[in-house]
């Protein structure tokens, strides 16, 4: 059963909520005024001597019945189908006692029904008793002109004149009246109530959709603190690492070597201005008015851009700093990158070089730009130990593979194939682009030898 069908099914046991308090005091502004019309019409038949029957009781009995057919109307939402019923039963009995006014007590009973179709609660038996009221009516309609004796004096008629006997033709008229009255209470009852149905199905579905976009918003927010938070970590953790490295080599050189200090000194400062940079950057781009983003980019210059594949070799550069030997390789054609995906590739490496600093224990390091037909591939090799027992908070990985997520990347992070070292390769996607059979077989030539080079260096390291 699909979602639109169980919302149908649903809707269809719909219960209509009971009426409130002002529609209440509505329903006994109703009753009064169609008592005081029945009185109004009462009086004034009788003054006129337009009768429905020919004669009628007093008028005081004819007002007591007006009364009693009005004061149900009272409660006609609230109890609809017993109202109905009173209603209905007092529709006969009135007629039976021949009253002067026949309007006042058809306007009762077209009320009556019409509530119960509005205001039914259960559905069943709103139509059932509907029904059998309708029935009511016409058997006391037909026995009410056939078995009276005025029914079957022609005389009573005034100069016939069509070709249709006069009490078949009266029983028609009666027949047509009734069915358009009774059907436009019972129709009007049902449109009442289904329009009823749906404007709360509209309120629920609008809240619903409130709900959805509140959602929405939230999980917005949630996923701009976690990008904020996953720049941010990649920006500090590398800068601070390498900057520790660099502080305590300088403090335990600084009797020995003051040179040496310096350098590592140098390159803490240095490494903390690109920091800053970035960090400026970052902020610039979450501020949301466009003057206050152009001061900051002036303000910060080109760090204030985002980095991409042409910031790896400075970035591989530094390593050096740490007293690891790291390696940069392009391999493949290169070609235009979207930002987004040249800002993942850096952000990868960038991470995995920090995680080389401070869990590897590794001496060299191998960092690896491949353009595939459709894809870019990066990959990262080093030779240390591995991360095991290292301490690590295991947020960099995340922050790798979510950011891979969004292009639809694949991420291989783990220890090689060999055991020695660690290895973090990213695959993202590109547009494909035509290849021939010689560029496929070179790109794949290239890394074969990449792979053999590395494998060399090692056997005689």
């Amino acid at each position: 059963m699909g979602p639109a069908m169980r919302r149908g099914t649903a809707w269809s046991s719909w219960r209509r909520p009971r009426p409130e308090p002002g529609i209440q005091r509505s329903d006994l502004v109703t009753m009064l005024a169609v008592a005081g019309g029945m009185t109004v019409l009462q009086v004034l038949v009788n003054s006129m001597g337009l009768l429905s029957f020919g004669s009628a009781p007093s008028l005081a009995e004819q007002l007591a019945w007006g009364l009693a057919l009005s004061v149900p109307l009272v409660a006609r939402r609230r109890l609809p189908v017993t109202v109905l019923f009173v209603i209905g039963t007092l529709f006969i009995a009135a007629q039976v006692r021949e009253i002067g006014d026949n309007t006042g007590p058809s306007l009762c009973l077209f009320l009556a029904c019409y509530s119960v179709g509005a205001w039914g609660r259960n559905r069943l038996w709103a139509r059932w008793s509907r029904i059998a009221v309708i029935v009511a009516m016409f058997v006391w309609l037909v026995v009410f002109i056939v078995i009276t004796p005025s029914a079957d004096e022609p005389a009573d008629f005034l100069q016939p004149s069509g070709h249709i006997d006069p009490v078949t033709a009266a029983i028609l008229y009666s027949f047509v009246i009734n069915v358009a009255f009774f059907g436009s209470a019972y129709f009007f009852g049902n449109l009442a109530w289904e329009t009823a149905r749906r404007r709360y199905e509209l309120e629920e579905r609008n809240e619903q959709l409130r709900e959805s976009q509140d959602e929405n918003l939230h999980g917005a927010v949630v996923a701009e603190r976690v990008r904020i938070a996953r720049d941010l970590h990649d920006v500090v953790a590398h800068s601070v690492s390498v900057m520790g490295i660099q502080a305590g080599a300088a403090r335990r050189v600084l009797d020995r070597d003051p040179v040496l200090a310096g350098e590592a000194l140098q390159t803490v400062e240095e490494t903390a201005r690109t920091a800053i940079g970035e960090l400026r950057g970052l902020l610039g781009v979450l501020r949301a008015d466009a003057d206050v983003d152009t001061r900051a980019s002036d303000e910060v210059g080109e760090h204030a851009s985002s980095p991409g594949l042409d910031d790896l070799p400075e970035l591989v550069s530094r390593m050096d700093s740490s007293g690891i030997v790291a390696n940069y390789g392009v391999y493949g054609e290169p070609r235009p990158v979207p930002d987004a995906v040249a800002l993942t590739a850096y952000r990868v490496v960038q991470e995995a070089l920090t995680n080389v600093v401070k869990h590897s224990g590794a001496r060299n390091v191998d960092v690896r730009v491949r353009f595939l037909a459709a894809a870019l591939e990066v990959e990262v090799i080093d030779d240390g130990y591995g991360r095991g027992g290292t301490g690590g908070s295991g947020l960099g990985q995340v922050g790798i593979r979510e950011r891979v997520a969004v292009h639809g990347g694949q991420v291989e992070i783990g220890k090689r194939d060999d055991g020695r070292g660690y290895r973090v390769r990213v695959s993202l996607p590109l547009g494909l682009r035509s290849v021939d059979r010689t560029e496929a077989d070179r790109a794949e030539a290239d890394r074969t030898d990449a792979a053999g080079m590395h494998t060399e260096r090692e056997g005689t390291r």
